[in-house]
């Protein structure tokens, strides 16, 4: 079985692990994680029976897969220690926000095979999104690899590295957008004298079956709500009064405030 070590063991590395684990791509013997935490890795280690421990060099020599799931402003000082111990056909995936594939491989020293991830929160209940850009000396059997890792916690797409900034912007920041949809819902139906727990219920369904609907079906928005919205009936009075608030242009204008903030973190 392929090895795999994971650096950072927040929320990220151990929805990897968990996902890996439950999807069968990997035995608790195939894996490995660190991270300064020492009661966090004791945690991980009493739940999933993981190899754990602080030290990233005996992990990285170890592995054939090195997942950076580490903070941004952390990742230089995990680079510097990398830098001079990681064998050339170690797989080298990392998922933090806005750090192109050059500048990691510039501070690990020359050419490495690399996959820079961007994928969002609900990988923690594997319905995660992710977007893999493959740097030109990862090998098709890598990049195989490197899908089928993510694809253990949701789905996966491949992106050219330049796009990785409007992800981020979409489904990187998205979940957050969407629990502020569920939260008007769930408002809007206490206002009209549904019970809180019962509101939310409601406008948290709805959302996940509306986009289930999508997808299964591949049919655009736009036509599926045609069909939800029958002629002088409820739900066409609903979406008037959205347009009138502005509501499409809204969540443009967030997808684009993100995007542009992403691109700031990254020339920092």
């Amino acid at each position: 079985m392929t090895k795999i070590a994971v650096i950072g063991a927040g929320n990220m590395g151990e929805a990897l692990v968990a996902g890996l684990l439950a999807d069968g791509a990997a035995t608790p013997a195939d894996l490995w994680t660190t991270d300064v935490d020492g009661e966090r890795l004791s945690a991980l280690r009493t739940r999933y029976g993981i190899r754990v421990g602080s030290d990233n060099q005996e992990a990285g020599t170890w592995a054939d897969v090195l997942v950076l799931a580490v903070k941004p402003q952390t990742m230089n000082q995990v680079l510097e220690g990398l830098k001079d111990i990681l064998p050339e056909h170690t797989l080298i995936i990392s998922v933090a926000t806005g750090i192109p594939i050059a500048r990691i491989a510039a501070a690990l020293g020359g050419n490495r095979k690399l996959v820079r991830v961007m994928t969002n929160t609900p990988v923690l209940v594997r319905a995660g999104a992710s977007a893999l850009a493959i740097s030109p000396l990862v090998s098709s059997e890598d990049r195989t690899l490197a899908i089928r890792i993510f694809e253990a916690v949701g789905t996966v797409i491949l992106v050219e590295e330049h796009l990785m900034d409007a992800v981020t912007g979409l489904s990187g920041s998205g979940p957050a957008y969407i629990f502020q949809v569920i939260e008007a819902l769930a408002d809007g139906g206490v206002k009209m004298g549904l019970p809180r727990e019962i509101a939310l219920s409601l406008a948290s369904q709805t959302v996940f079956g509306a986009a289930k609907l999508q997808l299964e079906t591949k049919e655009h928005p736009g036509r599926l709500k045609d069909k939800v919205a029958s002629p002088g009936g409820t739900t066409i009075a609903g979406l008037y009064a959205l347009e009138a608030g502005g509501v499409r242009a809204a969540f443009m204008a967030a997808v684009e405030a993100a995007t542009k903030r992403a691109e700031e973190l990254g020339r920092q």
